[in-house]
């Protein structure tokens, strides 16, 4: 079967390619497999029949002939072992780039997204003032940290890997927080310049277009 995934039939990013389908989309079109999206409105995010492929009633999901996935970084794993061209060849340079899918996830996601909480979620509690300035500062570490490992190279460990699609695809949610580190921002563009993202891109795009038509 063609691998069908569920996306937003509304992103609440505005078609921006902030939404985590837009990494499953991206690597499926790195791999040139053809797929199928199911687009949900919210309300049908919560319902039985997403729940038993999602059980937090998130997206995306995936399904192919073999199993229906949940979590963005599982279902792009899956795609990069079933397909040539998202990991390296060597079992090495392989456990190296699964490595990097897990930090973009675990270690700058998880750090990117408590600032974002910080921000817009926590402004007005009373303990605020104090948490921001220590969140930030672990946001500015890890972002400096990851721009130290980079460097002047083109990407995180030799070719472009599952472990660059991933940390391209946080990091693009919160380019703003890379201003102060010149080659992560390169490092975004470089991602998004692909063919494979742009074409991901402008059907994601395409689908924000059309629920406002």
């Amino acid at each position: 079967m063609t691998p069908i995934i569920t996306a937003f039939a509304a992103s609440p990013d505005r078609g921006r390619g902030m939404a985590r389908d837009m990494r499953v989309c991206w690597a499926l079109e790195e791999v040139g497999q053809a797929y199928e999206a199911r687009l949900l409105s919210f309300a049908e995010m919560k319902q039985a029949a997403h729940l038993a492929r999602q059980p937090f009633g998130q997206i995306p999901t995936y399904e192919d002939d073999d199993v229906t996935l949940f979590e963005t970084g599982a279902i792009v794993l899956h795609i990069a072992e079933r397909h040539a061209g998202l990991l390296p060849q060597d079992a090495a340079g392989r456990a190296r780039a699964v490595s990097w899918m897990f930090a973009a996830l675990s270690t700058v996601e998880a750090a990117l997204l408590e600032l974002e909480t910080a921000h817009f979620f926590d402004a007005g509690e009373p303990w605020a003032e104090t948490r921001l300035p220590l969140v930030q500062g672990r946001v500015e570490r890890r972002l400096g940290q990851l721009a130290a490992h980079l460097g002047e190279r083109a990407w995180l460990d030799g070719g472009f890997s599952a472990g660059d699609l991933m940390m391209v695809g946080v990091l693009f949610r919160f380019q703003s927080a890379l201003d102060p580190f010149a080659n992560l921002a390169d490092y975004v563009a470089r991602g998004a310049a692909r063919p494979a993202f742009q074409r991901a891109f402008a059907a994601q795009r395409a689908v924000f277009q059309a629920a406002q038509a």
